[in-house]
C-alpha cells in the first residue's frame, strides 16, 4: 500500500505515469473493419494497374506503360501503410487472394489486351473507386483515431495526383 501511495505521490511531482497505468490504443472492430476496406481496394488497385501495365497496347504505350508503374508503386506502398497500421493497432490485416476477391469495391478489369486510351479510363477509374472507399470510411476513422486518418489523407492526395495525371492522357483542350 505505501509504494502505491508513494508512486501516485512521484507522478504528482514528477509527471510520469506509472508502468503499470500505460496502455496501447486499439482498433475497435468497426474501424479495423474500415481499413480492411481500403486494404483490399488498394491490393486490388496495384495488382489491376499490373494487368494494365503488362497489356495496354497503342499509341503512347511506353508513357503510360512507365505511368502505370507508378500507379502500381503507390498502391503497392499504400497497402503496406495500411496493413502495418492494422497490425500496430491490434487488428488483423487480411490481405489473401480470395479475401480481396470477394470484397473489393473496385470494377472488374477485363482480360485481354486493352488500347492505350481505354486503359487511361480504366486505370483512372479504378483510382477514384479505390479513393472513393477512403471516403467513405475516412469520418468514422477520423472519431476515432486522427493519425490514421491523416494516412488516409497521404493516400488520396497521391492518388488523386496520379488519377489526374493518368486522365488527362485522353483530354482534349
Amino acid at each position: 500500500m505505501a509504494t502505491a501511495a508513494a508512486a501516485k505521490t512521484a507522478k504528482v511531482q514528477t509527471g510520469r505515469r506509472h508502468h503499470g497505468d500505460v496502455r496501447h490504443f486499439q482498433a475497435s472492430p468497426r474501424m479495423a473493419a474500415n481499413l480492411q476496406k481500403v486494404l483490399v481496394d488498394l491490393i486490388e488497385l496495384h495488382l489491376q494497374g499490373k494487368q494494365a501495365h503488362w497489356n495496354v497496347v497503342g499509341k503512347n504505350f511506353r508513357d503510360l506503360h512507365l505511368q502505370l508503374d507508378e500507379v502500381v508503386d503507390a498502391a503497392r506502398e499504400a497497402s503496406d501503410v495500411i496493413a502495418e497500421r492494422l497490425r500496430a493497432l491490434y487488428a488483423v490485416a487480411d490481405g489473401r487472394s480470395e479475401t480481396v476477391a470477394a470484397t473489393t469495391s473496385l470494377p472488374q478489369f477485363p482480360a485481354g489486351e486493352q488500347n492505350t486510351a481505354d486503359v487511361v479510363d480504366l486505370v483512372g477509374t479504378r483510382i477514384y473507386a479505390a479513393v472513393a472507399t477512403m471516403r467513405e470510411v475516412h469520418d468514422a476513422v477520423d472519431a476515432e483515431d486522427p493519425t490514421t486518418a491523416d494516412l488516409l489523407h497521404q493516400i488520396t492526395d497521391q492518388l488523386e495526383k496520379l488519377a489526374w495525371m493518368i486522365k488527362m492522357e485522353n483530354a482534349k483542350a
